[in-house]
């Protein structure tokens, strides 16, 4: 196989400059990768972050990196990404460690867990509705990333210490340079983060401290992780937990942001599925907390969110390290090289979706279910033994947030604002997603006021 695999000629493509190869290009131009799939077909070369890099766009590429996981791949990230999120991260831990982390973790994520968590999260979020209605016209990004950081503080990790802007800020930069070019010089985005990660991890310390001293840890991931014991049978190091909350806030917090707030601005764009929304809210009973049987039944809800997902997929996809040479159509992928799998451009995939371009929730109805035929052409959480562990959280934050949004407010975007997306290091409009929010004025007998 090997000797075969390296007779095949390497994938089109241009390497550029040495060591820094295309790198500028692909953190400043969104269409870096459009521009080369269509000279060079969806298999192509580049160098970017320090290596070669083969990007591969499709669900047959999916599909191939996913089912080779540890044969001949294996997972990593740009190296300014390996340092911001530490090697104690989820992340960055590999075979048997990552296996045994995993497993810890996802008890977090379990059905039983989740239903507490529901309670829960209606509760901050019509409280953050209340703030907002108040405001009346606000820009809502930042607003959201307070919202998800909250959230995912209370559930995932326990605590109430989010009034802390400082604390928010330092997250922001730290995000802001988990894809950059890792130079430690003043000024340069990666460095503010790095001193950001030191500051943040003080403060999650902080938190870890006190609730060691709590006699029960509870069913959130921190409480998880402080019971779990490695391979030796000794409890985690603390250096290790911070690493692994850092990312779990990155995860709970960053990219719901992203989705949530494409949610807003794809169904303020489109107000006839708004309306789809609503109607179907209607059969339930405003007066009671929605239940997990109350949002299996929103299925139309659910096609909302799988094509905002579809449309702008929080994370554009994912790196992984060859460890032995392979052979990927007709092209030889040489070990020691990366590879880049794409999620946004899978998911724009003409012999997938129809009319890709267009936001049309109907796509995934299941008269048409276009994502159906082919496995792994709808990866907005990656797949295989690494899929985002928390992508049942994040549905159910998105669709609970989604349902209370639309059954009792109305939000529209103000003019004059630039919409178009920043990608890095999540998707978000320029500027800030400005809006006016107010209470739906409702015919009578038909609602209850926000907060019944």
């Amino acid at each position: 196989m090997n000797e075969t695999t390296t007779t095949l000629p390497l994938p089109p493509g241009n390497l550029g400059l040495p060591i820094i190869g295309e790198t500028i290009s692909f953190l400043q131009d969104p269409d870096f990768a459009d521009k080369r799939q269509e000279k060079y077909g969806s298999v192509f070369k580049t160098n970017i972050f320090g290596r070669p890099t083969v990007i591969m766009v499709g669900s047959d590429a999916n599909r191939f990196l996913f089912a080779n996981e540890n044969k001949y791949f294996i997972a990593t990230w740009p190296p300014s990404t390996r340092t911001l999120l530490g090697s104690g991260s989820l992340s960055m831990q590999l075979g048997d460690v990552h296996k045994s982390r995993r497993k810890i973790l996802s008890q977090a994520f379990q059905p039983r867990v989740l239903a507490s968590y529901g309670i829960t999260m209606q509760e901050m979020t019509r409280r953050y509705f209340q703030q907002w209605e108040k405001m009346e016209t606000f820009t809502w990004y930042p607003e959201l990333r307070k919202y998800t950081f909250d959230v995912a503080c209370k559930l995932l990790v326990g605590t109430d210490k989010v009034a802390d802007s400082h604390l928010e800020e330092l997250f922001e930069d730290w995000c802001n340079g988990l894809f950059t070019i890792p130079l430690r010089l003043p000024g340069t985005k990666f460095n503010r983060a790095f001193r950001s990660r030191q500051l943040l991890l003080q403060e999650i310390e902080t938190i870890i401290r006190q609730r060691q001293q709590q006699p029960s840890s509870g069913q959130d991931a921190l409480g998880l992780l402080l019971q779990a014991k490695n391979d030796e049978g000794n409890q985690l190091s603390i250096e290790e937990l911070k690493d692994q909350i850092l990312t779990l806030l990155f995860a709970g917090h960053e990219t719901l942001t992203s989705a949530i707030a494409s949610f807003c601005l794809q169904v303020a764009k489109h107000p006839d599925i708004l309306s789809k929304i609503r109607t179907e809210q209607a059969q339930f009973d405003f007066s009671q907390p929605i239940t997990f049987e109350d949002l299996k039944s929103m299925t139309y809800l659910e096609q909302v969110i799988k094509e905002v997902l579809r449309f702008v997929p929080p994370v554009g996809g994912g790196f992984r390290e060859v460890i032995q040479t392979c052979e990927f159509q007709g092209y030889c992928i040489p070990k020691g090289w990366s590879v880049l799998y794409q999620i946004s451009k899978t998911h724009q995939d003409q012999n997938i979706y129809s009319q890709p371009e267009q936001f049309d929730p109907d796509r995934f109805s299941p008269d048409r279910a276009e994502d159906q035929p082919k496995p792994f052409s709808w990866v907005p959480f990656g797949g295989g033994m690494r899929e985002c562990l928390g992508k049942e959280f994040a549905k159910l934050e998105m669709k609970l947030f989604a349902a209370l949004l639309a059954r009792n407010y109305e939000w529209e975007l103000l003019p004059e604002q630039n919409l178009d997306l920043i990608l890095v290091p999540t998707p978000r409009p320029r500027d800030g997603l400005r809006v006016r929010f107010q209470v739906l004025k409702k015919p009578d007998g038909v609602f209850t006021p926000p907060g019944n």
